[in-house]
């Protein structure tokens, strides 16, 4: 039988009612002033500044929304910046080209895992570099030219530069306009003046026997936008410079040089030194390990912000091979190197002397330049030492004189990224 209206309430029903609603809502109390019909609360009010679970879903929705967009606009940023930093990138096509028709005289890769890249540093003076000096009729030549060897277990990396006036045996190469050259024996740097990046590679390979893996070819403006990336990088001068022809003027003393003052400074030959090229590439290869150094000291290569910059500046200054010719290829590349400690990145030049019929040329020193290009063929160690290592004994050819062991382990003068360029 149903209960009618006029039955007054049960006391304990009621509390009991009560109880079960105060727990169910874990302590909401209903705000009445604002009842719609039927009496139910139209706003709830949470204890201890709860949010309504209405509420809550609300705002969970716009931050998953502003999140998403957030990650959209961080990937689209991401995308643009690699597609600049990728297509600033040129691609050689015609030296691969002309690569592919002589495969028959290449050498061919000993150690697979190992790599062996060609940098070749332009002097044209096409362009921005046309302020750097006069120009060969239109014509480029290599101003400075290094084999990079990556060993195969990337646990450091050797570049030996080769001298732009080293006499050699440049084989028969195409020119710009189709044509093809003699075999002849003349300076090294007149094969790229002859048949540009193919034609140096070849006469390289010629040379040592070391099969060329990739090449990369960098003009001056890119080395100059290099180091003002990094902002700049330290030297000491024992005395000032003042050379009108590499536009470098430089006081003595601990000094940091910015793009322009460093291009100067790697570039300068009659102000600096003996005046000659070989102490001109020895002073680019302990500045190349100053940069390398600096690079990798300041955490350029972790951080975002000042990697882009650096990224920027030298893939607009980069024309490559068909196999590195995107940031994925030079980002491979890298990350296999990066972990190499700086005083296992060496440089070293080619033993030479002056040629005996033109004292203003270089010649190979024998048989210590076949040594060396025979480690580098086959990934053996190379040991570089500074010139001046109390015990070395340097019998003037840039190779370390015999020991008492029969069979001594050769070793060369040069550098590395650790040295600290205020010290030498």
């Amino acid at each position: 039988m149903t209960e009618n209206a006029g039955t007054p309430p049960d006391p304990d029903r009621s509390a009991a009612d009560k109880d079960e609603r105060e727990d169910t809502s874990r302590g909401e109390s209903q705000d009445t002033s604002q009842d719609g019909p039927g009496g139910e609360a139209s706003r709830v009010r949470w204890r201890d500044g709860a949010v309504p679970a209405r509420r809550r879903h609300h705002w969970l929705r716009w931050a998953a929304l502003a999140a998403s967009f957030l990650v959209l606009v961080a990937a689209g940023v991401g995308w643009w910046l690699y597609r600049k930093l990728d297509s600033n990138i040129r691609t050689d096509t015609a030296a691969a080209a002309e690569l592919r028709a002589y495969e028959k005289e290449r050498p061919p890769s000993v150690v697979h895992e190992a790599q062996n890249i060609l940098l070749i540093g332009s002097d044209s003076r096409a362009g921005d570099n046309g302020r750097y000096g006069r120009s060969y009729g239109g014509s480029q030549r290599s101003d400075t030219t290094i084999l990079l060897h990556l060993p195969a277990d990337r646990k450091s990396v050797t570049a030996m530069s080769l001298p732009r006036d080293l006499m050699v045996e440049i084989p028969r190469c195409r020119t710009s306009d189709g044509k093809r050259t003699d075999k002849q024996f003349a300076q090294f740097n007149w094969a790229f003046e002859f048949g540009g990046t193919a034609c140096t590679i070849r006469t390289v390979e010629l040379m040592t026997g070391i099969r060329m893996d990739h090449y990369m070819v960098v003009d001056f403006s890119g080395f100059k936008d290099m180091v003002d990336a990094v902002d700049g990088v330290e030297i000491c001068l024992k005395e000032p410079v003042d050379d009108p022809d590499a536009h470098v003027k430089l006081r003595a003393g601990r000094q940091k040089l910015d793009g322009e003052e460093a291009l100067g400074y790697v570039r300068a030959r009659k102000s600096l030194g003996d005046g000659s090229d070989t102490d001109r590439m020895d002073r680019q290869q302990r500045f190349l390990g100053a940069l390398v150094n600096k690079v990798q000291s300041n955490g350029v290569l972790l951080n975002p912000t000042r990697l882009y910059p650096v990224l920027d500046a030298a893939t607009k200054s980069l024309t490559t091979d068909p196999g590195l010719d995107s940031l994925k290829d030079l980002y491979a590349l890298v990350r296999g190197v990066r972990d190499v400690p700086t005083d296992k990145v060496q440089f070293l030049t080619v033993p030479r002397q002056p040629y005996a019929a033109d004292p203003n040329r270089d010649e190979l020193v024998q048989p210590d330049a076949a040594k060396l290009f025979r480690q580098l063929r086959q990934d053996a160690p190379v040991t570089v030492v500074p010139a001046d290592e109390p015990a070395r004994r340097k019998n003037g050819t840039g190779h370390a004189s015999e020991s008492t062991n029969p069979t001594p382990t050769p070793t060369y003068s040069g550098n590395n990224a650790a040295a600290d360029l205020c010290k030498q």
